[in-house]
């Protein structure tokens, strides 16, 4: 494999009788990858800083400046920048009801500050007076034809967060007229106390990943400083879910499922995409004959999930039945591809016009049925690859096909696979190509919401952008599915690993194989045979000449 000279391995973890087996709890710092050997555009950017690592370079005798504390500080460095983006949208101004929330003249679109955050504060179901989500509701558009009953649309730990926020808020409020704390409009302190929560939680998924990545800590980076992280980071509440769901993957290949499983669980209870985590997990440990540790996460999240959810569903069902309710009932959102197509085309969407509150039935089938005929797929692929797939290949491309397939794709749901794909295919220029594609989609999404009246972009320049994103996004299945099908092309086996982030699966053999991909198979056996014949030796492997 190419890129297997690209590291210097001592190998003094080596058991067995095969020298390439290595003891990771003891993989020194020359047993990294270094990105400026691998990856062009790490090496182009290091020329100003005197290029490569150098063969003989003291890696890891830094007694501060590890790694994880660079890479932090990379993240942090992005999170103030993604506040400061954001900072347009606190702007406030004196009137005659006293200080109050500047968003006049679209300031919100025309700087592109929007969030979610703001608004939320002081809604029905936030109030400060004694409120509770889920129980307390209000009445949207009171007093039109369209007046309906609401309640909290978030799932139940989202909910909770964001009222623990107000709550917090209100107290500061109420120090703040004694005049013991700085004062500010209620909403700028309800979304500034949000956002450190949020930072906190991103800062935990880069842990997670810097624990997982092993050989690549630094392909951590790109996580670290992605565009997306810095206009969505404090978009919505989705950095609660990455949190919940690389942890959970850390607790997995550190072997304790049942800790995978409560994380996994938590994160389901905030956005469901880290639910959709435990099918590729299942079907892995069905092909390797681990099934009982997949049951234990599995059971561990389901039980987590209850825990969380039940209490709410008995107290205030109506309320808990919201989230579910607003997403059955919600039409294509602009991002998604059947709204693309029905404006491309004309086409009038599969359920036809529809009035409000109504259900569009048919989309909501056609939708469910394409993501679970694609998570069939991507299980058969799973169970009759040549060699079984890495665990964060398959999660990549569950959640990458539930954003393509599903009638909802807002535009932070795209920090779900910020910290995935770092870890299914850490290939610097095609990640950093994809997350500034989609992370531009921003800019024409808010000149679309300003409306041509107001000298903003017609739909189909936004649609445009969309197709882009997604085409990348398609682009970079593909990529992860060929090397699925060729394993001697992955990069990160190509360092030596099976499957760093596989836990049980790690190292193990097969034992249900589904027919099929024979002659890739043939080629992965041979590509092997040849790679364990270049490991033979019982010295060091250097850095490639220049």
């Amino acid at each position: 494999m190419p890129d297997s000279s690209t590291t210097t391995r001592t190998h003094h973890g080596s058991t067995g009788s095969n020298p390439a087996m290595v003891d990771h709890g003891s993989l020194g710092p020359t047993e990294r990858v270094a990105p400026t050997w691998t990856e062009p555009l790490a090496h182009r950017l290091s020329r100003p800083f005197g290029g490569r690592l150098g063969r003989h370079a003291q890696v890891g005798r830094q007694w501060f400046w590890t790694p994880l504390r660079v890479i932090l500080l990379l993240a942090v460095l992005t999170l103030a920048a993604g506040w400061l983006f954001k900072a347009p949208c606190l702007h406030t101004h004196e009137t005659s009801q006293g200080e109050q929330l500047d968003w006049s003249g679209s300031r919100q679109y025309t700087t592109m500050c929007y969030t979610d955050i703001i608004p939320r504060y002081g809604m029905g179901d936030l109030a400060p007076d004694g409120a509770f989500p889920y129980k307390t509701s209000w009445v949207q558009d009171a007093g039109t034809p369209d007046a309906q009953v609401r309640y909290m649309e978030y799932p139940v730990l989202t909910g909770l967060f964001q009222w623990v926020n107000a709550k917090i808020t209100d107290g500061w409020m109420t120090l703040a007229h004694l005049g013991w704390l700085p004062g500010e409009v209620g909403s700028v302190v309800y979304f500034d106390i949000t956002a450190f929560w949020l930072a906190a939680a991103w800062l935990t998924t880069i842990w997670a990943l810097t624990r997982l990545s092993r050989r690549r800590v630094w392909d951590v980076a790109l996580a670290a400083l992605s565009p997306l992280v810095f206009v969505h980071a404090f978009t919505n509440f989705d950095a609660l879910a990455t949190a919940f769901a690389t942890t959970g993957l850390l607790a997995w290949a550190r072997r304790r499922p049942a800790l995978a499983g409560v994380l996994l669980g938590l994160g389901g209870a905030t956005k469901l995409f880290p639910l959709f985590l435990l099918g590729p997990l299942l079907v892995l440990c069905l092909r390797s004959g681990r099934l009982a540790a997949g049951f234990r996460a599995f059971l561990a999240a389901l039980g987590t999930w209850l825990a969380v959810n039940l209490p709410i569903l008995l107290l205030y069902p109506r309320g808990w039945k919201e989230f579910f309710r607003l997403n059955s009932e919600r039409p294509a959102d602009p991002d998604s591809l059947y709204n693309v197509v029905a404006h491309f085309t004309g086409w009038a969407g599969f359920d036809g016009p529809l009035g409000p509150q109504e259900t569009p039935t048919v989309l909501n089938t056609v939708s469910l049925t394409l993501f679970l005929l694609a998570c069939a797929g991507i299980a058969w692929l799973a169970l009759a690859a040549p060699r079984r797939p890495r665990l964060t290949q398959l999660c990549f491309l569950v959640v990458a096909v539930f954003l393509l397939t599903n009638k909802v794709w807002s535009p932070q749901y795209s920090l779900w696979l910020v910290p995935l794909a770092v870890l299914a295919l850490p290939r610097w220029r095609l990640l950093v190509c994809w997350m500034i594609v989609d992370a531009a989609v921003w800019a024409p999404r808010m000149y679309y919401y300003l409306g041509t009246a107001n000298k903003g972009l017609p739909e189909g320049w936004f649609l445009g952008a969309v197709v882009a994103r997604d085409l990348v996004v398609i682009a970079l299945c593909v990529l992860v599915v060929s090397e699925i099908l060729r394993p001697a092309r992955d990069t990160v086996r190509a360092a030596g690993d099976d499957d760093p982030h596989g836990g049980f699966l790690e190292g193990t053999s097969d034992r249900f194989v589904l027919p099929g991909f024979a002659r890739w198979r043939e080629e992965t056996a041979q590509a092997q045979r040849d790679h364990d014949r270049s490991l033979s030796f019982s010295g060091t492997q250097s850095f490639p000449r220049r």
